[in-house]
């Protein structure tokens, strides 16, 4: 791995710490980075694990560049699924010079996994990562949807510097964008600026507030299902589940909705990277957030090994097809059902040649109640933020 000269080798943790010696835990199954067996092989890997130790851009929240191996501790120390699993643990990113430099390295370590098709798993470190994970696809000239699981859109305002919570600001300028879709789920109204809520929807992104995702959340599925991205901030959780976060809250999900999350995220064919940001170990108790970011992790990792393949992109012969006639506006929209795993799309029509580019996007991960919308005549959210931006 050409990018290895980044990467700090790890020491394995210790984390037979229940006295049971069963040789079915995940560390056993995570071919880790050691001075002692060296940097693993890609072949036939799935998904890699990375620590970036960086946090000089954090708010409040330092020693999140510490979080890594405490996660690490925790995550080998649960069983395995399935003795299938093709993991390596490729080390930490420690900090550089420079906090550019550490963006670089990540930038760069994260495109080369993504490259050879193994989906990185990141550990950080402060959410302003997320920008370095959206640079490694600007190298490969892709464009991306990213979804953030936040209690705020962390857009920061133009007179501040760059940080964890101004960080999407410089992902959404960023030239040229790769850009296509931004999506944040479960913001708290009360910490976001009415007017940053105005400007989401004038850029035409997906925002849910926390109450309406808790109230079903089986509708984060599709949110969650067509993101290529996925950004955690643990603040989102609330603090009684999630006390290693000095911007921890009394609201936000719960331990078992983050895992629920977590796992939509693993069986979505399009999600290529995700990411874990803002644990503080030295605001945790007794492990607790840690504990809880690696059964999150742990539901990922469940999830990937159950993925179906069914993205319609090109090929639809697996999917039943649902033609809906709205209104005079929008003569029909056209539903897409996977004869594998039931789940929905709906097709956006490519109204302009130059549009092209975003074929990929054309194909809207939608649920069953989109499709009872359309029967009554009304046209779904999701597909109208998607039909806008392609008129």
């Amino acid at each position: 791995m050409d990018s290895e000269i980044y990467l700090k080798p790890i020491n394995i943790p210790d984390y037979y710490n229940d006295g049971n010696f069963d040789k079915r835990r995940m560390g056993d199954y995570i071919n880790a980075y050691t001075e002692e067996n060296g940097f693993p092989s890609l072949d036939g890997t799935h998904l890699a694990i990375i620590g970036i130790k960086e946090s000089r851009n954090s708010i409040n929240n330092f020693a999140t560049r510490n979080a890594p191996d405490i996660i690490r501790k925790q995550l080998y120390s649960l069983f395995s699924f399935s003795d299938k699993i093709k993991i390596i643990d490729v080390g930490n990113i420690e900090e550089g010079e420079s906090i550019n430099d550490t963006y670089y390295a990540a930038t760069n370590v994260i495109s080369e996994l993504i490259e050879n098709r193994i989906v990185p798993i990141i550990l950080g470190g402060s959410q302003d990562l997320t920008y370095a994970n959206y640079m490694a696809y600007e190298k490969q000239g892709k464009i991306i949807n990213l979804t953030t699981i936040d209690s705020s859109f962390d857009l920061g305002n133009a007179e501040e510097n760059f940080n964890s919570k101004s960080h999407i600001s410089k992902i959404i300028l960023h030239q040229p964008n790769y850009l296509f879709n931004l999506t944040n789920i479960g913001y708290q109204s009360y910490f976001v600026d009415y007017e940053a809520v105005n400007l989401m929807k004038k850029l035409l992104f997906d925002i849910y507030r926390l109450g309406v995702v808790r109230a079903n959340m089986e509708e984060s599925e599709p949110l969650v299902r067509n993101a290529d991205i996925i950004s955690f901030d643990i603040s989102s959780i609330r603090q009684s589940d999630a006390p290693g976060n000095a911007n921890a809250s009394p609201n936000g999900f719960y331990g078992e909705e983050a895992c629920q999350i977590c796992r939509y995220a693993g069986i979505s064919d399009k999600v290529s990277s995700i990411g874990f940001y803002e644990l503080n170990p030295e605001r945790d108790k007794n492990d607790l957030t840690a504990n809880l970011v690696a059964q999150m992790i742990w539901y990922f990792i469940e999830g990937f090994y159950n993925r179906k393949g069914d993205f319609p992109h090109k090929d639809k012969k697996d999917y039943l097809k649902y033609i809906v006639t709205v209104d005079n506006q929008i003569d029909e929209i056209i539903f897409f059902k996977s004869k594998k795993s039931g789940r929905w799309w709906m097709e956006v029509p490519l109204l302009n040649p130059e549009f092209e580019k975003y074929q990929r996007h054309f194909m809207v991960p939608c649920s069953y109640k989109d499709y009872e919308t359309a029967s009554k005549k009304d046209i779904p959210d999701r597909w109208w933020q998607v039909y806008q931006k392609l008129m």
